[in-house]
């Protein structure tokens, strides 16, 4: 035994008291199960997010430890001590306005929660965030020295530091509200899910359903690892647990190495966006929106459906192209013997959707569910949590729940210093004059933005950037809340499978031994969907669920008939009809851009729909015609 070990099973418990705590205090002051047992202390709703922060800011220097372990623990001691001080006199800092004039000692505990958080933020997400909401969070103090177009209200170093740490608008602002109100639920839904063997049972679910057809493995992946991605909310952890099963799977039927780690890192990308759970985002962005979650999860549902059938045909196409055929019979388990073994994952998942979509029961939605679970999982002797699972899933809870405080706390210092020097507003007036009357500017503007942003940032922290400083542009320019920010979501998740980032590619690359950058390129060609999708709904409502249901049905065949022809083309290859050569495979791609676009109006171009419809389908016909014409002969491989 290594001199290590007994620390890191200490570390590991800790983590695991942190995380029964932190649920303790989040059930209890949802009122769960009556009346709260800390209300005589908790009194205040800002006491409540100072106590989270207390119990958990401190776990960042316990998971993610420097080398100096007394250095450690005077961090989390004042990580502990600087928001237990803030809760102490909570009361005063509401009645008396301390956010912006404060006694002396208080800039004290405000400037270490300031730092603190900093910390954290740097050890678990790295020096990017670290330095993008380290100089957001100084910008206040030189604010007005900036150029015009930067400029902002500037405040002295004690406001600054109080404002961050005891207003609404900075670390406990909008996105930690969401995590304390909605996102801890779902966080534990999804980690009891997983540590009870709900992830092995989808993935032998899509087996039993889909492995006999051709391309099965790959297909299984695309199912399960939509399943779990919508449930884990993370693309890496996705690609790292499902994809140690359906790699090597696709492997063995004879898919290439690049393109297996493809399909992987498209489908956990895909499943991040697929209700009903999707991720933090999508609660921080119903709280944005002061809209109920579930109005969010189904506006969110066809897109990510279009997105999931493009990919599904896509992968249809090359399994034909490349003859890979269906998995072997001893490969697939019987469809009845897993819905035996795993059927009460079916009813907490139907029990989860129920309560959030039907009863809109958005905070005990989860609760509820995992409760449910956990009894029937500690009832069933076979699929009962051993001691040493037990331990693993509330350390793997308190560790995630960890690492988004620490996030959404760094991203809260950067909402209030937009906040507090009125920058937000200068720079939204600042993109509409640049843009004019021109909205398609803005809108290819915020695709490009939030797909930078989404290489450099999580893409929570991304989302929330851009939430406040391009969307309310957008909106202006007359496009629909809603979509604006499902746009901004859906382009800052393309980051995860384009190169020269692509993390979800590279994850999955490790997995199969690919080339990460030819992966990032194979998965960019199979997630192709996902590029064009968000256009369409950002300037269509209906396919975000909005008008009459003829339009919507309208709309959404438009889309399924233009991605369909886009991802065929993105292949060279249409079922019955074989390969094409690219000027086929081109024509066939733009004519879906036509299809599926509603009316545009481009620089005084105005083309509507039905003109896109008869020009679209006319150059997909001109495709086929020359394929034929052409013959077989003249495609290329």
């Amino acid at each position: 035994m290594t001199e290590r070990e007994p620390f890191a099973d200490s570390k590991d418990w800790l983590t695991a008291v942190i995380a029964l705590l932190s649920c303790f205090v989040v059930i209890d002051q949802l009122r769960l199960w009556g009346a709260p047992l800390l209300g005589s202390w908790i009194r205040l709703e800002t006491q409540y997010y100072f106590l989270l922060i207390a119990l958990l800011l401190p776990g960042a220097f316990l998971i993610r430890p420097s080398r100096w372990l007394l250095l450690d623990g005077v961090l989390g001691l004042g990580a502990l001590l600087a928001p237990m001080w803030l809760l102490y006199h909570g009361e005063a800092i509401v009645n008396e306005g301390w956010e912006f004039v404060a006694p002396n000692h208080a800039m004290a505990a405000s400037l270490a929660l300031w730092i603190l958080v900093l910390e954290a933020v740097r050890r678990v997400a790295g020096w990017s965030l670290f330095l993008i909401a380290g100089i957001f969070s100084l910008y206040p103090l030189i604010a007005d020295r900036m150029p015009e177009m930067i400029s902002g209200m500037a405040i002295g170093l004690p406001e600054t530091a109080n404002y961050h740490a005891m207003s609404i608008e900075s670390i406990v602002g909008l996105p930690f509200r969401a995590f304390a109100t909605l996102v801890i639920g779902f966080v534990v839904f999804g980690a009891t899910l997983q540590h009870t063997g709900g992830g092995a049972f989808f993935i032998r679910l899509a087996f039993a359903f889909l492995g006999r057809t051709r391309g099965g493995a790959a297909k299984v992946a695309i199912v399960s690892s939509g399943l779990m991605g919508s449930m884990s909310g993370s693309v890496i952890t996705n690609v790292m647990t499902t994809g140690q099963l359906t790699i090597p799977a696709m492997r063995r039927q004879g898919l290439s190495k690049q393109a297996a780690a493809a399909v992987e890192a498209c489908a956990s990308t895909g499943g991040v966006l697929l209700p009903p759970i999707m991720g933090s985002t999508a609660f921080i962005m119903a709280t944005f929106l002061e809209m109920p979650y579930y109005q969010v999860a189904l506006a969110a549902l066809i897109p990510s459906l279009l997105y999931f059938a493009a990919l599904y045909l896509q992968l249809d196409a090359h399994a034909l192209k490349h003859d890979i055929k269906g998995m072997p019979e001893s490969e697939i388990p019987p469809l009845r013997q897993v819905l035996v073994e795993g059927w009460f994952y079916i009813g907490a998942f139907a029990l989860l959707i129920v309560l959030l979509l039907v009863l809109q029961q958005e905070t005990l939605a989860p609760w509820v569910a995992t409760a449910a679970l956990l009894l029937i999982n500690q009832i069933l002797p076979q699929q009962r949590m051993s001691r040493a699972v037990l331990k693993q899933w509330l350390t793997g809870v308190g560790q995630l729940l960890i690492e988004l405080l620490a996030i959404l706390a760094a991203v809260g210092l950067i909402v209030g210093a937009l906040s507090v020097t009125g920058l937000s507003g200068t720079l939204v007036n600042e993109l509409l004059f640049v843009a004019g009357d021109r909205t398609w500017i803005l809108i290819v503007m915020g695709a490009m933005t939030s797909f930078v942003l989404g290489i450099g940032l999580t893409v929570t922290a991304a989302y929330v950037f851009l939430a406040i400083v391009l969307a309310p542009a957008l909106i202006e320019g007359g496009l629909m809340p809603l979509g604006v920010h499902l746009f901004i979501l859906y382009w800052g998740m393309l980051s995860f499978i384009t190169p020269p980032v692509a993390l979800g590619a590279f994850a999955a690359a490790s997995i199969a031994g690919a080339n990460p950058v030819a992966t990032g390129f194979e998965a960019m060609r199979m997630g192709i969907a996902i590029y064009w999708v968000p256009f369409l709904f950002v300037v269509n409502p209906s396919l975000i669920g909005f008008g009459p249901w003829q339009q919507i049905a309208l709309s959404v065949f438009e889309a399924v008939l233009g991605i369909l022809a886009i991802a065929w083309a993105a292949q060279r290859f249409l079922p019955r009809i074989g390969r094409l050569s690219y000027w086929a495979a081109g024509l066939l791609g733009f004519g879906g851009l036509l299809v599926s676009l509603p009316t545009l109006e481009l620089e005084g171009l105005a083309l509507s729909n039905s003109v896109g419809n008869v020009l679209g389908f006319g150059l997909i016909l001109l495709s086929l015609a020359q394929r034929f014409v052409a013959g077989p002969s003249t495609a290329q491989p």
